[in-house]
């Protein structure tokens, strides 16, 4: 057994940790303190198998999504039911726990460099580059990179490939469905747009209800099911089908404004 252990990328376990551990507490109080994060879903983390998880989710920010994740998928392994609080939980993190980003995000910087030694797969989006418009073949290298991934452990992907919401869902995402079968995981996340930047590294507004919700693994059949019907599947599971889309009536906003009104008085002790 070799005296500094690494994941199947190279990073050496010891040096993740620790970065996990300072990241996980420079951002904990902006989802506890600053923000109240409302989770659903925890009992389903401490439920699945230790490798080949693909969580799929809408994406929201850069960064903040992803931190988010890595505190409630921690803390629920821990045995937090829905709930962040007690960072203690990150003293000895799931390290093989990985998240597929666009590899110019990753390198667009000294700390998207530090958060991808966390656990980022980079890959080569296909379909956009610099702020423009492309049409590339997919790197066969890329998916072998994410297969690596799900044979080691967990991985969370953002199929959508931004963060602008009901984008279509990319056909790359269910053909890795198809070839490596994982159990899928959806998570919907929301109010990370709201109270972080874009890159989800600075506090935009504070006292806002974020929220994430981890819902039970898809049921698909690998070998008989179709790439669009996956892909359906996936858009309704994470809440970006057009369907979402509807006109809301009038009835419906006055009560979505006492709703409101509701969690206001919640957000009152971040005051």
């Amino acid at each position: 057994m070799p005296f500094i252990k690494r994941n199947p990328f190279g990073h050496i376990l010891f040096i993740k940790k620790w970065i996990i551990r300072i990241i996980g507490i420079i951002f904990h109080g902006r989802f506890k303190r600053f923000n109240n994060l409302k989770i659903e879903g925890s009992e389903i983390i401490r439920n699945l198998p230790d490798k080949n998880v693909l969580f799929v989710s809408n994406h929201q920010t850069y960064f903040a999504d992803v931190i988010a994740m890595f505190h409630v998928f921690n803390a629920s392994l821990k045995g937090r039911d829905n709930t962040i609080k007690n960072v203690g939980y990150l003293w000895n993190p799931k390290l093989n726990f990985y998240f597929i980003a666009a590899g110019e995000t990753m390198r667009s910087g000294v700390l998207p460099k530090i958060f991808g030694y966390a656990g980022s797969v980079s890959v080569e989006r296909t379909w956009r580059s610099k702020g423009e418009d492309i049409n590339r073949q997919v790197k066969m290298s890329d998916v072998s990179k994410i297969g690596i991934a799900l044979d080691d452990g967990w991985v969370i992907t953002f199929p959508q490939g931004t963060t602008t919401a009901f984008k279509p869902i990319r056909r790359g995402t269910a053909h890795i469905i198809k070839k490596y079968k994982p159990v899928v995981v959806p998570v919907v996340i929301d109010g990370f747009r709201r109270s972080f930047d874009k890159k989800g590294l600075k506090i935009k507004k504070r006292s806002v209800l974020q929220s994430m919700v981890i819902k039970e693994p898809l049921d698909i059949d690998y070998d008989n099911e179709d790439v669009a019907t996956i892909i359906t599947k996936i858009e309704y599971a994470i809440e970006q089908h057009p369907s979402f889309l509807k006109v809301l009536s009038v009835k419906e906003l006055e009560k979505l404004a006492q709703e409101e009104k509701e969690l206001e008085k919640q957000r009152k002790f971040l005051d």
